[in-house]
């Protein structure tokens, strides 16, 4: 045990101090090989979204793809190289060179998209959820299976530089014992698109369609979830929860707050909370130790040593924040070198969103061959869960979540 926290010691001073395990979030920024030619499907929000981040990394898109003509149109102006196409099918018989296609598209629509793909030998990075039922998402695993091209889920976390930090610290005696969690994503913000018919409307409106849509816990929470996942190596077994329209009352039937007890095998539980009404807090995971406490923020993290922690030495390079009664050390990558020019503040926070992190993981997986960051595998187990919670929401009562349930097949 000695020889382990001697081991540590040495470890977790590079650790918080410069990341031996982590390159630079420079270096995490990685750009694109020029011209790597790549597709778009859906230019809705988050296609936009990813869009921006190609461009910042140095990638060319070649296409882009929405049914929705005047979604066409606005991507046009915001890639004004990229031929546009309103059948996806067209654009795979007319973009040979294309490597990568992204999908964005609603969650109900992946699965076609996805396997028309992978089938044409594409390179695929598919948003989470990965489907909207346990068939589709299985569907999409199995449709990869006989392919040697990378397929990514945009499950964020884990290329996230700070929540790396965070979970090889969540693996030593910094943390040691995992107590409980806590979680949620508050936001005011309604669901609805604008619209000039009532036809669009409702296809742009598709999370608030009860027959498609996996509500707050599929589309939130399957992102959070997999940070569980994904530090404890844990999936949970049963899923409580309620919700309803306690904001919105637009006659909508797709909860617009909900409230989620995941238990895991050992007894620990995960406490979910998400809401459309109010945005305090916003979004965030915590994770209780026995000699901390982590408060993950996507942008930000922060590390609660308990009173009686033994000190380890690292912590002489610690940037340090006031929370009420509590003192949080702000979990830096390159830290060492950030102290010894005194700038170790300029470090707390990331300089790019969690997806421009997430779209490099994948490029570089493309072009270079590194094992990618999320692949379909967790993609499903993500999903499966978040379709048990949605499941507890909608019909009350315990959920249960087998082994079989997160199985591809």
């Amino acid at each position: 045990m000695e020889t382990d926290r001697r081991d540590f010691l040495i470890q977790g001073a590079g650790a918080l101090a410069g990341m031996a395990l982590i390159p630079g979030l420079e270096a995490m920024a990685m750009r694109a090989p020029k011209g790597y030619p790549v597709a778009i499907v859906g230019m809705g929000r988050q296609g936009r979204a990813i869009a921006a981040e190609l461009q910042k990394l140095g990638a060319t898109i070649a296409a882009v793809c929405d049914r929705d003509e005047p979604r066409l149109r606005s991507a046009k102006r915001r890639v004004g190289e990229a031929a546009t196409y309103s059948d996806f099918e067209q654009l795979l018989a007319s973009e040979s060179s294309i490597e990568a296609i992204f999908v964005a598209t609603p969650t109900h629509l992946h699965r076609s998209i996805a396997e028309a793909a992978v089938a044409a030998g594409k390179h695929v990075y598919c948003e989470a959820p990965l489907a909207h039922t346990l068939e589709d998402a299985r569907a999409i695993a199995a449709a990869t299976r006989s392919s040697d091209r990378v397929f990514q889920v945009g499950l964020l976390a884990r290329s996230n530089p700070v929540y790396s930090l965070a979970r090889s610290f969540y693996r030593t005696e910094a943390f040691l014992k995992l107590v409980s969690m806590r979680a949620q994503n508050s936001r005011k913000t309604s669901w609805r698109q604008a619209a000039s018919t009532a036809q669009r409307q409702a296809r742009l409106d598709w999370r608030l369609d009860p027959s498609v849509s996996l509500g707050l816990p599929g589309e939130w929470g399957t992102h959070q979830f997999d940070v569980i996942h994904w530090f404890t190596g844990q999936y949970p077994v049963r899923v409580s929860g309620n919700g309803g329209v306690f904001v919105w009352d637009d006659g909508r039937k797709v909860a617009d707050t909900v409230n989620l007890i995941l238990e895991f095998p050992r007894g620990q539980c995960l406490e979910y909370q998400a809401t459309l009404g109010n945005s305090y807090g916003g979004r965030y995971e915590v994770l209780h130790g026995v000699n901390s406490a982590f408060r993950l923020a996507w942008s930000h993290g922060w590390m609660f040593k308990e009173a009686d922690a033994a000190t380890q030495g690292w912590e002489v390079y610690a940037n340090r924040q006031r929370f009420f009664n509590d003192e949080g050390i702000t979990l830096i990558a390159d830290a060492t070198k950030l102290a010894s020019q005194n700038k170790l503040k300029d470090g707390v926070g990331l300089p790019h969103d969690s997806l421009h992190y997430g779209i490099a993981d994948f490029l570089q997986s493309c072009s270079a061959g590194i094992k990618v960051k999320t692949g379909v595998s967790e993609g499903l187990r993500a999903t499966a869960v978040g379709i048990a919670a949605q499941r507890a929401v909608v019909e009350g009562g315990v959920i249960k979540i087998s082994a079989d349930d997160l199985k591809e097949a």
